[in-house]
This record gives structure tokens, C-alpha cells and sequence, in this order.
């Protein structure tokens, strides 16, 4: 595996965190670390802390964006895997520890007969990483199912769980987000028994499926559709894709107070024309969500930008990726994320915000 080491054995020195991400990119890290059971994750993690060494925690890398200096630290990858199913009567629910392939997770619970993850098909990365940044697609996300989750905390050593009130889900948001004080050591998902989906709530999915919106289906036949709709925009992990060389949608689509709402469409109009319709969903209490995807096509970003010869360019199929065609740097790739926000705000006055994590590198301001 590369060159790190178990965590039972020596830890490597000046390994390529490009190995370790889905956009193949960044540096290296002082020294690299693979845990493969909770135990040895626990224990590598606090006995760096004691040593006053930093940890960068990777999970299934494809969050992260690293720079290309790499990390002057010790790298933690978290590799241990395992899935147990709770037939309980009341409440079905799912057991992973946090390295568990979260696709693997998904398939699992449909193969096993239960429903409620399906929508979540095909996103690359680890389990323990979905509550972070609640993870969703599709007209779902993790919230929607967490049940609890168990974490180390760096401050005592100690572990404890908890539900999914004390971390304070939001769009694509917790209090696990932008923070390194806690480690996700374990998660647990509420399933549906009798595999049947949750109501299906994406209006493209729905109708692939043929049912109405609100409306359930065979858990397996919706993870059917979400994978073959996420490999038609590039969206499921494929090596010899460069499609798939990126880090999911970059940015998240943007939040807009209901009392600005007006005056923003008003703004989109004058460039698109006021016979176009523009996507718009409510986003809670005196909030609507915009597109980030449309938006970016329509400010004149279309997929494949800027050119075949770029280094970093927008997926050819889909404009909310931002992809290594196999010889980028983090400076490439985030100089064209900043391309695309200054271009998208100059158009609309809408302001994109990233994604993904930030290691030892920043959007050109």
C-alpha cells in the first residue's frame, strides 16, 4: 500500500498525500500513519497529541484539498473498516466503523434488505466523514438517518457517543466542520425495514423511477438509478476518468436570505433574460438555495473550461466539479476555483463557498 505502514509498524517518512486523495494532489506529509482497527486509531492519535506532533486525519480523501507543500506533520489515515446490522423491531439500524467505504456501507444495507441510504449511493470517501459535513445528494443527506456517533476527544483521550442533536447538522455543516479537536471513531444510521427507500424528494431521480415526488420505491432500484445518474456526471470514482479526479461538487449551492431573495433574482434576470426559470428551493426558515452548478454555467463557465491542454479544468460533465486531468498542481486547481467565484459573484453578485477541507492551501482571495 503505497508507502505507509500499518500502524503497528514504523510510520513512513515523506509520503505523497496525492495517494491518499481523490484529486490526487498535495505534498507530503513529515510522516504517514495507517490505522486499521479503532483501537490503534485511538491510540495513534493521542499518543501524537501527547508528543505535540499535528495530525492531519484522512478519511477516504475525497473532501480534501492538500496543498502543494504538503503537510509538516503526521499524516493518520483511518483504514478501520466493518459493518454490523441491528434487525431491531422498533428501529433497524446500521453499525461502521469510521475507515468503512461508505459506498461499501450503502450496498450492504440495500443487499441486506433495509432501505434509507440509497439516495446516498456512490459518494466516494469514508463513513466516519459523512456527519461532518453532512454529506447528502439527491434530496438526502446523513442527518436525515444518523442515529449516533462515537467520538475520541483529542482534549481528554476519552470516548463518548452522541446523537445526532449535539452536533448541530446544517447544510453540508456540523460542529464536526473545520474543527480537528474531535475523531469519528464509529457511526450508526437508522435503516427502513421491508427495503424500502425514503420518499424520494430529487425531481430528476423521481422521475427516472417513475414515481411521484414524496413517494418510496424498492431501495434497491433507486440505488440502481443514483449510481447510474451520478456516473453520467463523473460523480462515481473511476481511475482511468479523469472526470473522476476531483473532490465531488466543489462549492455548495449558495444560501440566500428570503429578504435578499428578490433583489438577487432580480440581478440573475438582467443577465439570463426574465423568461428563464431559475432554480430555486426553500432552505429552511426565511431562506432559499440557489444552484451553484446553474449558476456557474450561466456565468459563462461550461464544462470541460477552460481548454483541453488546461491542467485543472471543470468536469466535462459536470460544471460543479473541478478536476486534475493527471498533471495539476493545488495551485492550478485553486486558482481556477477562484476563477469560477470571482466569475459567478462579478455575474450575479452570488458569492460560492468551497466544499471541501483546506490543508496548508487557500483560494487566491
Amino acid at each position: 500500500m503505497s508507502h505507509a505502514q500499518h500502524s503497528s509498524g514504523a510510520a513512513a517518512s515523506n509520503a505523497l498525500l496525492s495517494e491518499f486523495t481523490t484529486l490526487r494532489l498535495g505534498g507530503p506529509a513529515r510522516a504517514l500513519v495507517e490505522c486499521t482497527d479503532t483501537a490503534s486509531l485511538v491510540e495513534t492519535v493521542t499518543g501524537l497529541d501527547r508528543a505535540g506532533e499535528p495530525a492531519l486525519l484522512i478519511g477516504g480523501g475525497s473532501n480534501l484539498v492538500v496543498g502543494d507543500d504538503g503537510f509538516d506533520g503526521t499524516a493518520v489515515v483511518v483504514r478501520n473498516t466493518g459493518i454490523d446490522i441491528t434487525d431491531d423491531a422498533e428501529q433497524p439500524y446500521v453499525t461502521a466503523a469510521a475507515g468503512t467505504d461508505w459506498d461499501a456501507l450503502v450496498a450492504a444495507t440495500v443487499d441486506a434488505g433495509y432501505g434509507g441510504l440509497e439516495c446516498l449511493s456512490g459518494i466516494p470517501g469514508a463513513a466516519g466523514t459523512t456527519p461532518v459535513q453532512n454529506v447528502g445528494a439527491y434530496g438526502a443527506e446523513v442527518g436525515d438517518l444518523l442515529r449516533a456517533v462515537e467520538l475520541l476527544d483529542r482534549a481528554t483521550g476519552e470516548t463518548r457517543w452522541v446523537g445526532p442533536a449535539d452536533l448541530n447538522l446544517g447544510y453540508r455543516t456540523s460542529d464536526l466542520k473545520g474543527r480537528d479537536d474531535h475523531v469519528v471513531l464509529t457511526v450508526e444510521f437508522r435503516l427502513n425495514a421491508g427495503g424500502r427507500s425514503q420518499p424520494i424528494a430529487y425531481r430528476e431521480l423521481a422521475r427516472t423511477l417513475g414515481v411521484d415526488e414524496g413517494a418510496s420505491a424498492p431501495a434497491a432500484s433507486v440505488r440502481e438509478q443514483v449510481l447510474a445518474l451520478r456516473r453520467g456526471k463523473g460523480m462515481v470514482l473511476d481511475p482511468p476518468d479523469h472526470d473522476t479526479w476531483s473532490a465531488g461538487s466543489f462549492f455548495t449551492n449558495p444560501i440566500v436570505d428570503d429578504d435578499r431573495i428578490d433583489e438577487t433574482i432580480a440581478t440573475i434576470r438582467s443577465r439570463v433574460g426574465h423568461d428563464v426559470a431559475i432554480p430555486r428551493f426553500p432552505a429552511g426558515d426565511g431562506l432559499s438555495k440557489l444552484s451553484a452548478g446553474w449558476l456557474i454555467e450561466r456565468a459563462g463557465f461550461t464544462r470541460g473550461y477552460p481548454d483541453d491542454d488546461a491542467p485543472a479544468r471543470l468536469s466535462t460533465k459536470h460544471t460543479l466539479a473541478l478536476t486534475n486531468r493527471g498533471a495539476a498542481t493545488t495551485a492550478d486547481l485553486l486558482s481556477l476555483a477562484g476563477r469560477v467565484r470571482d466569475g459567478v459573484r462579478d455575474a450575479f453578485g452570488v458569492e460560492l463557498h468551497p466544499e471541501p477541507v483546506f490543508v496548508n492551501c487557500s483560494m487566491p482571495r
